[in-house]
C-alpha cells in the first residue's frame, strides 16, 4: 500500500463529542473509564485497540444503546439524552462486526428499503435511496439477491447501504475489516475512504488492524483498559514502539523494519515512515546519505 490518504477534508465543526464517558459492566468491571474525544464533521477516526480495550462498547455508548453510562455524548451541540432514537438514526448509525446481527430481511433490496420506509418517505424516495446506495458501495445488481446467498465482504458493505440510504451523516464501524482476506480488507477501506471523501461522510471506525490505520485515517486514538492513551495524527501516534507493545499492539509493519534498521542497523532516517511511499523515500535519502559519507 503506498500513499493513498489525500488531504484531510474535515471542517472545524464538531460533530460529536465525547465527555468524561465512563461505563461499568454488571459485575462492576470498569469498560470505559473518563473517555474524552471529538468528532469534527468530514473526519475518518479510528479507535485502535487490543480486544478488551473499550472500542466496541465506547461505539455502543456513541449511539446511545447502552444505559447507565455515565458523562455526556453531545451530536451537534446537543446532549444525545435530550434526543429521541429516531432524531440520533437520522444523522448516526452503527453497523456491527459482524453483518448477520443486522441484516434481516428476505433481500437485499428489501433489507436497504427498511430504514427509509420507517422514516416516511415514498415507494419512489424508497427506491432511489436504496439504488443510490446500493451503488455508493457497489452492489448493484444484486438487489433481488437473498442477503444469506452474498458474501461476508457484500453483507458487510450491506449494512453500510442501509444506513446510506437513511441518509446517516455519520458511520460508527466495529471493525468493518474483521473477516475480510488481504484484498477485502483494502477494498472495504477504499469504499469507506471513497464514502468520507467524495460524500463527505463522517467515519469512526474501530478496529485492531495497525496497517490500515496510517493509509487511511485522519486521526487516531489508541484505547487500552477502557482508557484513551493518546490520540492524534498516526504519524504522531506510532512514535513509541515501547508504548504499544505495553497495550498489546505492534507498529505498522512498516515502521517497524525502518525503527530496527535505525536504532539496530544505525542506519540515517530522518523519521519513522508509516506507508510503502514514505518508506521508499527515506531509504533512499539514507542511501544517497551514506555514499555522500563514504
Amino acid at each position: 500500500m503506498d500513499d493513498v490518504k489525500t488531504a484531510q477534508n474535515g471542517s472545524n465543526e464538531v460533530m460529536y463529542s465525547v465527555r468524561n464517558i465512563s461505563y461499568r459492566y454488571p459485575d462492576g468491571t470498569h469498560a470505559l473509564s473518563d473517555i474524552n474525544l471529538e468528532v469534527k464533521k468530514g473526519e475518518f477516526i479510528g479507535l485502535l485497540g487490543a480486544n478488551g480495550s473499550g472500542k466496541t462498547t465506547l461505539l455502543r455508548a456513541m449511539d446511545r444503546l447502552l444505559k447507565g453510562v455515565d458523562g455526556s455524548v453531545y451530536l451537534d451541540g446537543v446532549d444525545i439524552r435530550t434526543l429521541s432514537p429516531k432524531e440520533i438514526y437520522k444523522k448516526v448509525g452503527l453497523v456491527f462486526q459482524n453483518p448477520d446481527d443486522q441484516l434481516f430481511a428476505p433481500t437485499l433490496f428489501e433489507d436497504v428499503a427498511f430504514g427509509p420506509t420507517n422514516m416516511g418517505f415514498t415507494s419512489k424516495e424508497v427506491n432511489e435511496r436504496v439504488m443510490s446506495a446500493l451503488n455508493e458501495v457497489e452492489l448493484t445488481g444484486l438487489e433481488k439477491k437473498s442477503v444469506h446467498n452474498l458474501s461476508f465482504g457484500q453483507r458487510k458493505r450491506a449494512c453500510i447501504a442501509g444506513l446510506l440510504a437513511m441518509g446517516h451523516e455519520m458511520l460508527l464501524l466495529d471493525e468493518p475489516t474483521a473477516g475480510l482476506d488481504p484484498m477485502g480488507e483494502y477494498k472495504m477501506m477504499g469504499l469507506l475512504q471513497k464514502l468520507n471523501r467524495e460524500k463527505q461522510v463522517t467515519i469512526v471506525m474501530a478496529t485492531h488492524s495497525v496497517d490500515l490505520v496510517p493509509v487511511f485515517l485522519d486521526r487516531l486514538y489508541i484505547l487500552s483498559r477502557g482508557k484513551i492513551t493518546r490520540g492524534g495524527a498516526p504519524e504522531d501516534v506510532f512514535n513509541a514502539p515501547e508504548d504499544m507493545a505495553n497495550i498489546k499492539l505492534r507498529l505498522p509493519h512498516i515502521a517497524e523494519l525502518i525503527y530496527k534498521l535505525k536504532h539496530e542497523d544505525k542506519l540515517d532516517f530522518g523519521r519513522i515512515p508509516l506507508t510503502i511511499g514514505e518508506a521508499r523515500r527515506e531509504i533512499l535519502k539514507s542511501l544517497e546519505i551514506s555514499l555522500k559519507r563514504g
